[in-house]
């Protein structure tokens, strides 16, 4: 039997790349190749890309610089490297990739990734592959599942891909370019990938998009199922205990969703709503279809169903024509909603979208100090929603072994990392927690309760329900 071969991959970005990740990882299973963590070992190495952030297409080619050194070593010991660029960038930039970075052997944009087993096949008789159509064909159909020993590594948490692509075209943004509109994937995919994850041990799933609430798959009664009802129907399925989804627009909020926050306890207080600007002006700069005002409501609907819900966001500071007043709305609206915690970011153009052809650029001083501004209310926000937390009970979903030895961590229903001394048993249970003290943005308390005898091993345990989210002591 031949060994198996080496596989390496690096994702940049979003969430929806972990996923992608992991999806090439069980394509590829097939053909004979196991992880490696270690670049200088693989057989082949994927850099699996994201164009949202600054400079991305720069930094790809600066890690294809260091790879092709490495590649270069394997060819000296008689081993050949494949080199392959996966993601937005691969699929904004193309055949540039191949004519700037001759070391690298494929390209494939982020809906074809099932087919690299044949582009890898493809490269090795002609050189190179290209691949980043939109082809007609769903992907996911043609996916493999992941195998059972690899569902319980992968621990007790899992992505799960529910809508891809963005009709919106923010001015800003390359996603409808690089992922293209938005397609919904049927209900009964994703509940039979829910059912397999939850026969291996999985216990939280986050249904994940581009703009995940404007979901609009088929149901089985041949209906189109907005977000609010698959919720519905997934937190049905023996061992899912917590919900998630991200990310959503303010654009997409239906009744169904907000009727899901109300009425299915396995779905967490715990949205991540992007508004992108506090000021009307900017906002329809950015072609974002809503003003502050519609945000505003937004979220006095969710919480007029869930009192102890909490928010994140996306802001962009310094976006093209942005004046102090334009930025001062964004600090009034952050001051009003209080969040949780936010993502912040410096404007930087992307190619091809309308933003990067506007002229009023805002200085790079003037961005810098914006920033600075809005980053410290927002983590004196953030300090102030995890110090509420001393003194109360809440519940905790554990996961894994900290570094502590003895120690076990969990996440809280706002994704608050939780460490108790504890036994491994309890990894894939919900246990009420003590909340004691806070280190830098994690919550260190004891369990509140006996621990629970009912388990066998880590990923397989029954769980043990508590009435959550509990925020009171």
């Amino acid at each position: 039997m031949k060994p198996p071969r080496k596989l390496h991959i690096k994702s940049y970005g979003c969430q929806m790349n972990v996923y992608d990740a992991q999806r090439m990882v069980d394509t590829l299973a097939r053909e004979g190749f196991v992880e490696t963590a270690n670049v200088d070992d693989a057989d082949l190495v994927i850099l699996n890309t994201c164009h949202i952030r600054e400079k991305a297409s720069e930094k790809v080619y600066s890690e294809l610089g260091r790879l092709r050194v490495a590649k270069d070593e394997a060819a000296r010991n008689g081993r050949r490297m494949n080199i392959a660029v996966a993601g937005c960038v691969a699929q904004a930039e193309g055949n540039e990739i191949i004519n700037r970075a001759p070391v690298v052997d494929v390209v494939v944009g982020p809906q074809s990734y099932h087919h690299l087993p044949e582009l890898l096949a493809r490269a090795e008789k002609n050189g190179h592959a290209l691949e980043t159509e939109f082809p007609a064909e769903d992907k996911f159909a043609f996916l493999p599942p992941p195998k059972p020993a690899v569902i319980r590594a992968r621990g007790i948490s899992s992505f799960v891909t529910i809508q891809e692509g963005c009709d919106k075209f923010c001015t800003f943004c390359v996603v409808p370019y690089t992922r293209g509109a938005e397609v919904s994937r049927p209900v009964a995919k994703i509940i039979d990938d829910v059912k397999r994850l939850a026969d291996h041990g999985v216990r939280e799933i986050t249904l994940i998009g581009q703009n995940v609430n404007a979901y609009h798959g088929e149901g089985p009664d041949g209906g189109a199922w907005p977000l609010g009802r698959l919720l519905h129907r997934l937190a049905k399925i023996p061992g899912i205990v917590r919900l998630r989804y991200s990310t959503s627009h303010p654009r997409d909020i239906d009744e169904t969703l907000i009727e899901a926050h109300r009425d299915i306890p396995a779905v967490m207080p715990f949205v991540h709503l992007p508004v992108q600007s506090g000021s009307d002006r900017v906002l329809a700069a950015m072609n974002r279809k809503h003003t502050a005002g519609d945000y505003r409501r937004a979220i006095d609907r969710f919480r007029a169903v869930r009192q102890d819900i909490a928010f994140s966001s996306d802001f962009i500071v310094g976006f093209p024509g942005e004046t102090e007043e334009d930025f001062r709305a964004t600090l009034a609206l952050v001051t009003q909603i209080g969040y949780a915690g936010a993502y912040s970011f410096k404007y930087s153009p992307r190619p091809g979208t309308p933003a990067a052809e506007m002229q009023e650029m805002v200085s790079a001083e003037e961005m810098d100090q914006r920033l600075a501004r809005l980053q410290e209310l927002i983590d004196s926000q953030q300090s102030a929603f995890n110090k509420a937390s001393i003194g109360t009970t809440v519940d905790v979903l554990f996961e894994r072994s900290a570094r502590n030895p003895g120690q076990i961590v969990g996440r809280t229903a706002y994704l608050q990392p939780a460490h108790v001394m504890a036994p491994e048993t309890i990894i894939g249970q919900v246990l009420p927690v003590r909340i004691e003290s806070l280190e830098r943005y994690s919550l260190l308390g004891e369990l509140a309760a006996p621990v629970p005898t009912l388990a066998t091993a880590p990923g397989t345990q029954p769980i043990v329900n508590s009435s959550e989210p509990r925020m009171g002591a």
